[in-house]
């Protein structure tokens, strides 16, 4: 039996619903109602005369149908979406939206203070910045571009660095440290109160990692306050919870004051620089290239 045409806003709108698992979530990005939403997904399913979604009261997601008819659809959308972008060279500037997905810290120390330069050369472009706690498939999420540090980006990737290494470093409150006396090696931390991270992805919690003289030791904390929000973390310290592991230039301006001290300073590593990294079967728009350019870090 032949399928009747398709309208092609129907698959994408059935694309949305299946990677955000939301309707009103999905609604929002396509700028229509959730309930003009379910219509139009039922009206697809009753074309197609299979179940693409499961609606519960609670969860939205793909039926098996469903997971199979996004699979093919992806790569045929995501070349759609090319080849209208790519139309901007025709246009006298770059146009389009471009979805990143970032951690907090780079999003704000990183992205967020290049978004005005790129405004002023580039005003057709909207950059939609989504700040994400773990570690997300960029490309089941729809985003562009994602950004991790150097170590993370898999090999499949294109990466671009934005951000410059970073040394580590471990910090207590002078009031903490007058009552509990300074490590003096990574071992020692066993006897301190420490301020751990939760990965929200694995569950796992971060181990902190130390080098010395050609030595690398990763120490597995015992926690008595534990945290998926780095800035919480520093927050921590500053309240004399106890000791907290932080990017150097995070905790620079109370190094400074004298609000925060650090400790092991000899034994802190420094981390591979922050990467902006995308799938290297995508196409480079106009509008992503020029997102690309701002943010790319200049020594």
């Amino acid at each position: 039996m032949p399928v009747p045409p398709i309208d092609l806003s129907g698959l994408a709108a059935f694309a949305e619903v299946a990677r955000l698992k939301s309707f009103t979530h999905a609604a929002a990005q396509l700028h229509v109602s959730p309930s003009a939403l379910s219509h139009a997904i039922r009206r697809l399913e009753e074309k197609l005369g299979v179940k693409l979604v499961s609606r519960t009261t609670r969860s939205v997601a793909a039926t098996e149908a469903g997971r199979r008819l996004l699979d093919s659809l992806d790569p045929a959308l995501a070349d759609i979406a090319a080849g209208i972008e790519n139309l901007n060279v025709y246009r006298e500037r770059p146009a389009g939206r471009v979805r990143l997905s970032a951690p907090r810290i780079p999003a704000t120390t990183l992205i967020a203070p290049r978004l005005a330069a790129l405004r002023r050369d580039y005003p057709d472009i909207l950059v939609e910045l989504s700040v994400e706690g773990g570690l997300i498939d960029i490309v089941a999420g729809g985003f562009d571009a994602g950004v991790r540090t150097g170590e993370l980006i898999a090999r499949d990737m294109i990466s671009v660095r934005i951000g410059p290494d970073e040394r580590m470093a471990v910090v207590g409150a002078p009031a903490y440290l007058a009552d509990h006396r300074a490590p003096t090696s990574p071992d020692a931390l066993s006897e301190h109160h420490c301020i751990g991270y939760r990965y929200i992805t694995s569950g796992d919690i971060h181990r902190w990692p130390f080098e010395r003289d050609g030595r690398a030791v990763s120490v597995a904390i015992d926690p008595v306050f534990l945290t998926n929000d780095a800035e919480l973390m520093i927050d921590a310290a500053l309240g004399g919870v106890g000791l907290s592991y932080a990017i150097r230039s995070q905790v620079e301006h109370h190094l400074a004051s004298g609000r925060l001290v650090a400790v092991l300073e000899d034994w802190c590593p420094v981390r591979a620089g922050t990467y902006l990294y995308y799938p290297s079967r995508r196409q480079t728009t106009p509008a992503f290239a020029a997102v690309i350019d701002a943010l790319r870090y200049r020594q």
